[in-house]
């Protein structure tokens, strides 16, 4: 994979104070993710920041998922989430981590702290926990099993892990400071009991540490410098310190510490990230599932035909930001037209086909012309497109009364097919389209100079033609900000997905699998995973109007 650009931003400034400083001596970032959904396209953005950091500075990124909630984790997610990160170009090389990894090491990390008098088991229910939390204009108020003796807390804390209760009885919590205006800090869970089959640890636990707990002390233990988040987390930062800082007094935890930086988030118009919306598409029906290609998962993206080399390009242009942004789809677009345009193959297919008729061509020849895999590349080659007195032509290239500056097939006006003949239109019979051709014409040929057009229009060999069926997507919802004043579910777009019926050179009989293709005029194509078909994966340039 190509070196990822470095170009600054703040994060990488704080990254490079911090090398100056002699802070840290080398950068370790990590992209966490729970195995609990599949990847987006908000994950693409933290990615590729992690991962191209790393390799910007020669560090490592870490791929480890934070599995502290069994009820809801799967290795079906596991396997998704680690093909899509290989798919983007990116490796972990050996470094394949978990949280439950350290489960034995947080519990010890717990018991540590309840001997310092910093953590405590509550007996409150979780209502009753959730009532005295507080609000964000009022203080909470302490449970009162907060000053339990430290001997008593730890005997607890063992029971719980040795399964003596039942789920709910009790929790292992902070003692930090319930009247503190961050809610994060008054008093957050460590430890809740949960008897769950775990996809990795099977039945051996049924005590679970919380995401807070868990996450901060997994960065700290791997030796994360740089903990990347999105800016939701930011909130959460004291409490990510407070429990680093707590667990390396103990002695548990050499400095330096991780450090916690948040970022914005992608947001990008005409698309839903919510995982709860994107749960709702699917379980409703509104797409064919996760890997729908109007879907903005990787799984739909790669169905679709989306690059990693576009997302990449992509995550490199609009950069990182500490406010929160919002992308305009078409940026997206655009990067994956730009790597498109640059590896797509050329070929002709008809969309829309209507029949022409070249009636002074003689019946039964056949013969074939040269056309160029790809204009700008010549060592691409070319290939022989056959060529005969039927072809397809799509149905918008023949009007009988054109508007003015129509310069395509209509009564009397010549054109060029492509790479082939100059031919000039007799009229529209019973539904075909007829013309007749100069043989001397030929492009190429010493006499096709001396005819002067303007039109020139692609088209299919109807004896060759391959007939597929093609889906061409368009964005799922019709307005940019999906949901914002009614329900989100009103803003999708019913033309969000077509099928044609369409007609296509022969080469695309035997096509390669996933490759792309540009149809001439059309957009680009790549076959879909059920065979005969191809789905659109983005048109030549964008045709939606600015908002």
């Amino acid at each position: 994979m190509d070196r990822v650009p470095s170009s600054s931003n703040f994060i990488r400034q704080i990254i490079d104070a911090d090398l100056g400083a002699g802070t840290y001596k080398t950068v370790l970032t990590r992209f966490p993710p729970e195995p609990n959904g599949h990847l987006h396209f908000g994950h693409v953005k933290s990615i590729c920041l992690n991962f191209g950091l790393a390799q910007q500075y020669g560090g490592r990124c870490n791929l480890r998922f934070d599995d502290t909630n069994p009820e809801k984790e799967e290795q079906a997610y596991v396997d998704s989430i680690k093909d899509g990160v290989k798919w983007l170009g990116f490796d972990w090389g050996e470094n394949d981590l978990y949280a439950s990894d350290y489960f034995e090491r947080l519990c010890e990390f717990a018991e540590g702290l309840i001997t310092a008098g910093h953590a405590y088991v509550d007996s409150q229910s979780a209502e009753e926990i959730r009532a005295n939390r507080g609000t964000l204009t009022e203080p909470g108020r302490d449970s009162p099993w907060r000053k339990r003796g430290v001997e008593d807390n730890l005997e607890l804390f063992r029971d719980m892990r040795a399964d003596k209760f039942k789920d709910g009885t009790h929790v292992l919590r902070a003692k930090i400071d319930m009247r503190s205006p961050n809610i994060n800090l008054r008093d957050p869970v460590m430890y809740r009991i949960r008897h769950a089959h775990h996809h990795r640890t099977g039945d051996r636990w049924c005590i679970y540490p919380t995401y807070d707990w868990a996450h901060g002390l997994s960065d700290c233990i791997e030796g994360i410098t740089h903990s990347l988040c999105t800016l939701e987390f930011e909130d959460h930062r004291p409490l990510y310190d407070w429990f680093n800082q707590r667990v390396a007094e103990l002695g548990f935890l050499q400095p330096p510490l991780s450090k916690q930086i948040e970022f914005a988030r992608l947001n990008l118009t005409y698309v839903v990230l919510s995982k709860r919306r994107l749960i709702q598409l699917v379980d409703e029906g509104h797409v064919d599932g996760w890997d729908d290609p109007r879907m903005p998962t990787l799984a739909g993206a790669r169905r679709r035909g989306y690059t990693p080399e576009g997302f990449r390009i992509f995550a490199e242009r609009i950069g990182v930001a500490k406010a929160h942004q919002v992308i305009d789809f078409t940026i997206l677009e655009d990067c994956m037209r730009e790597h498109l345009n640059d590896v797509a193959a050329r070929r002709m297919a008809v969309l829309d086909p209507v029949k022409l008729v070249i009636d002074n061509y003689p019946e039964g020849k056949e013969e074939h012309v040269e056309v160029p895999n790809h204009p700008q590349k010549p060592l691409l080659g070319k290939r022989a497109v056959p060529f005969s007195r039927e072809l397809w032509i799509e149905r918008e290239d023949y009007q009988d009364k054109p508007p003015k500056g129509f310069f395509r097939l209509f009564p009397g006006n010549e054109v060029r097919l492509r790479f082939g003949y100059v031919v000039k239109c007799t009229g529209m019979k019973d539904g075909v389209v007829h013309c007749t051709y100069h043989p001397d014409s030929r492009s190429g040929s010493s006499g096709a100079d001396k005819y002067k057009v303007k039109g020139n229009i692609h088209w299919v060999s109807a004896r060759h033609a391959h007939a597929v069926k093609v889906h061409l997507y368009d964005r799922l919802f019709k307005v940019p900000e999906p949901g914002k004043d009614r329900d989100f579910l009103d803003d999708i777009n019913p033309d969000s997905r077509k099928t044609v019926d369409a007609q296509v050179e022969p080469s695309l009989r035997e096509h390669a699998s996933r490759q792309t293709y540009q149809f001439e005029r059309h957009g680009y194509f790549v076959p879909d995973y059920e065979g005969r078909t191809f789905n659109r994966t983005v048109t030549l340039r964008d045709s939606w109007t600015k908002a």
